[in-house]
């Protein structure tokens, strides 16, 4: 332990300090991503990034790090990835919204479709919320029934009311929209069993995201789906963060399953606003034209195929296919996670500290003394990592860490974990600077 060096390397947040002010007087918390939010990070944090290249980004304040959460799991290539860049600007030179479908759409639905196994057909959002809340609307419309069936263990499916009624952060949304969304819980098929004998015949669909950090146990996924079919449900996938990251087929590939419906969007475009529900056309179509049933309202937006997005889509897809892009998430998680559990194998922390989830899609987790659940030290921890150069609000990788990122990357927390291994020994209040980041989001339960 003694070789653990406690170091520091920034303080200067002037800039990122004088712009919070301001940032609070024009934007209702600061910023217009909830996880962006000043209370999700420690007092001491940049609050503002200026530019980025690669996994590395700049502060207002000049201080360089390496980031752990790259856009919220969007930027998967990295940032200002030069030809993904490049191809969407080349398609912005021709104009990025038309009067009538550009060809690119059509483009971009058949490469997106040759990737994922089952999908026939595919509408294209700017947000994971379009897609999901479009995927919902398509089940109520089939099946005539109003319930929705929501995972929760998994605490994000959209903005819109039919989720965020069911969180704890439901005001303003009506009690009788709140009362159509019902839980069951993650390879728990008893809980499902017993949702569908609890309301026969009313529930629409069950969606849930194909794993977390724990994969299906006992062909839990495919269990389910025998269930939602054997009583008049569709069921869908949220794989927003799975999709292109856990596998280009998206998870459902990986587990080999092919859903009613599944939506993608982090990972699809390095980071522009695209995101796509597919499906199976035998639902998808009633969102068109030729068929004999009534229409479904299904996605209409006046941005939902700038060319540019797609363009920047395409470019990612065809990265993925050409250079493995998956395989080596796979091969830096994997040295990631080794090294510290390294560190906590030294630092004596098992069950303090740890990471959880696939290589490619990791984060860690923070425990108190009792081993519990801990806010003040996730806070202490990104403090300490933040003095050291790591943006490191989860462990999310891309494809622009380099080995030498992630030794950097493991030295560095080594020091931090050793602030958190005396924190534990000596209390928190010693070593924490301001209060801690606590959760927006908590599901009912």
């Amino acid at each position: 332990m003694d070789s653990y060096t406690r170091q520091s390397f920034i303080t200067d947040f002037r800039r990122s300090k004088e712009l919070q002010k301001i940032s609070h007087q024009l934007i209702p918390g600061g910023a217009h991503t909830y996880a962006k939010g000043d209370d999700q990070y420690p007092e001491d944090a940049p609050a503002f990034i200026a530019r980025g290249k690669g996994c590395h980004v700049w502060d207002v304040d000049g201080n360089e790090y390496i980031e752990y959460g790259m856009g919220l799991r969007s930027v998967t290539l990295g940032h200002a990835y030069e030809p993904v860049v490049e191809a969407a600007y080349q398609e912005m030179l021709k104009g990025i919204n038309f009067t009538r479908p550009a060809p690119i759409e059509i483009e971009c639905a058949e490469e997106l479709l040759s990737l994922i196994k089952g999908a026939e057909m595919v509408k294209f959002g700017k947000n994971g919320s379009d897609v999901t809340t479009a995927a919902v609307k398509l089940a109520r419309a089939h099946t005539g029934r109003d319930l929705v069936g929501i995972c929760v263990d998994h605490p994000f499916f959209s903005v819109d009311d039919w989720f965020i009624g069911a969180t704890a952060m439901d005001a303003g949304i009506p009690e009788a929209v709140q009362q159509l969304t019902v839980q069951f819980r993650y390879n728990d098929l008893e809980s499902v069993k017993e949702l569908f004998e609890q309301y026969p015949d009313q529930i629409a669909c069950l969606i849930m995201e194909p794993e977390k950090y724990d994969p299906p146990v006992d062909n839990f996924l495919h269990e389910t789906m025998r269930l939602c079919h054997q009583n008049g449900a569709l069921f869908i996938l949220d794989e927003i963060i799975t999709g292109f990251r856990h596998d280009l087929g998206g998870a459902q590939n990986l587990y080999d399953i092919v859903p009613d419906l599944s939506t993608f969007g982090k990972a699809i475009a390095n980071g522009f606003s695209v995101s796509a529900l597919v499906g199976k056309k035998e639902f998808m179509e009633a969102g068109g034209l030729y068929h004999d049933k009534e229409r479904v309202f299904l996605l209409s937006t006046t941005y939902g195929a700038e060319t540019h997005g797609l363009a920047a889509a395409i470019a990612t897809m065809e990265i993925f296919k050409e250079e493995n892009v998956v395989d080596y998430l796979y091969y830096q998680g994997e040295r990631l996670a080794d090294g510290i559990n390294k560190l906590v194998d030294q630092l004596d922390m098992h069950g303090y500290f740890g990471v959880l989830g696939k290589p490619c899609n990791l984060v860690y987790y923070t425990r108190d003394q009792e081993k519990m659940p801990s806010q003040p030290y996730r806070t202490l921890f990104m403090q300490e990592t933040i003095k050291r150069g790591l943006l490191m609000p989860s462990l999310i990788l891309s494809y622009s860490h380099s080995d030498q990122d992630i030794d950097r990357t493991i030295e560095a927390i080594g020091d931090s974990l050793y602030v958190y291994r005396q924190a534990l020994n000596e209390g928190i209040e010693k070593y924490l600077v301001g209060p801690s980041v606590k959760p927006v989001f908590r599901s009912r339960s």
